[in-house]
């Protein structure tokens, strides 16, 4: 379900490339992400929507059976228990689009990785 035209030159360029049910569900990610760092950068980086603050903070993209959520490696780590139902790699998971979307757990890790990117730069 990888978009077939150009490269997204940005989040909502992005977002409108894909079905209705899939563009809410990326609506709702995008929100979470917006509403737990207001402050980060939103851009297009490895063609795929992508939040900055002080350096990547995390990634997201949709595909044909799943959303990849892309937290870094910490972001998994410090997950693990709760990321047991999902594939998930060093500094990925995919989200089965035939079940339902852990928004809450996609803000908890939104809100680690905030924190852990804001005492790095102290």
């Amino acid at each position: 379900m990888k978009q077939e035209s150009n490269s997204p030159q940005t989040v909502d360029d992005y977002i409108a490339g894909f079905p209705d049910a899939i563009q809410s569900i990326l609506q709702q990610i995008r929100s979470i992400i917006r509403e737990t760092v207001p402050a980060a950068e939103e851009v297009i980086s490895y063609q795929m929507p992508t939040y900055r603050l002080h350096g990547n903070l995390v990634h997201f993209a949709a595909f044909k059976h799943h959303i990849g959520f892309y937290p870094t490696p910490t972001g998994v780590e410090a997950f693990m228990g709760e990321l047991k139902p999902y594939q998930h790699a060093k500094g990925s998971i995919r989200f089965p689009l035939d079940q339902p979307i852990p928004y809450a757990l996609i803000r908890k890790i939104v809100a680690f990785r905030v924190i852990e990117t804001l005492e790095k730069g102290k």
